[in-house]
């Protein structure tokens, strides 16, 4: 052990017997029988060290990156309670606190605490790159049910309005031929309004003339014409070669729909549904209304 300390030797040649050459001037020193407790003090070595210790009485004291123990100021925490589970000194589980504990080396635990805790962050940095992912998948979950439900609104816009757009040709359609029987019959009843229109213009002028011919004062001139318009009076009268219509001409309700069937056919419009499902409900249906399925109810 003295060998492997360079101050203990000299120019090549070990000193033996209590000598060794001081490290700071290299004078050789000569140890007595009191041994290094016989030396002179260095009280600017001892003065910094007692500011040392007062400024650091209250913590752990640390020589290096060694934290002190509070109880044995000059020994090093260097070992682990694993009873405790506290870090502590040898002198603490000598003649301490922890002397009926069951200790380990300080570096033995630190090592396996410290691939533990990197263990438990290597879990975290999983666990978080897992959410990360489900985040992710949700996210282009949410993003394809908003293209997928705008694709499938578009789509049903589309047929509804196709639809709509039959209504609304074949509503064309039917008001064409409502049309067309009104103006018919329009037609028709303008026509026998005209032709009586002249029918009564000319009663109206024979009806004139009439009166003239009664104002008439000589009984020859009188009945020179008299006869002829008595007979052209009375086929007048007659009327008979005009047309009529029938009793309910105007009634026009033989375009009356009944459209309640394909009203709850509109009304019963939905989402198709499965094959299978719609399978069932035949099944039950037929269940339902087949007499062979019906049971007594126990007596």
């Amino acid at each position: 052990m003295m060998a492997a300390n360079p101050y203990w030797q000299s120019r090549g040649t070990t000193l033996s017997g209590g000598r060794f050459r001081c490290p700071s001037c290299r004078h050789e020193v000569i140890l007595d029988r009191h041994g290094v407790y016989g030396l002179q003090r260095n009280l600017l070595v001892e003065n910094i060290i007692d500011i040392y210790k007062q400024e650091y009485s209250s913590r752990p004291l640390k020589k290096g990156n060694h934290p002190m123990c509070k109880e044995h100021e000059d020994e090093k925490i260097n070992i682990y309670c694993l009873t405790c589970e506290v870090p502590t000194c040898s002198m603490c589980k000598v003649f301490g606190t922890h002397k009926d504990c069951e200790v380990a080396p300080l570096q033995n635990v630190f090592q396996g605490q410290k691939m533990e805790l990197s263990n438990c962050i290597s879990m975290l940095v999983a666990g978080n790159d897992r959410v990360q992912t489900i985040i992710s998948q949700l996210e282009d979950s949410c993003k394809t049910t908003e293209d997928n439900g705008r694709l499938v609104k578009q789509e049903l816009c589309e047929k509804i309005n196709a639809l709509i757009a039959i209504l609304e040709e074949k509503k064309n359609e039917l008001l064409q031929k409502v049309t067309k029987e009104q103006e018919e019959k329009t037609s028709l009843v303008q026509a026998l309004v005209q032709q009586y229109k002249e029918q009564l213009e000319e009663s109206t002028k024979l009806m004139e003339t009439a009166f003239q011919s009664l104002e008439e004062t000589g009984g020859a001139t009188f009945l020179t014409n008299a006869k002829q318009l008595i007979k052209t009076i009375v086929e007048a009268s007659k009327g008979g070669c005009l047309g009529k219509i029938e009793q309910g001409f105007e009634n026009m309700d033989y375009f009356t729909l009944d459209l309640e069937h394909i009203a709850e056919v509109l009304r019963a419009i939905d989402f198709g549904t499965d094959e299978e499902e719609l399978n069932e409900e035949e099944e039950e249906t037929e269940e339902e209304l087949s007499p062979e399925r019906k049971v007594d109810a126990p007596q």
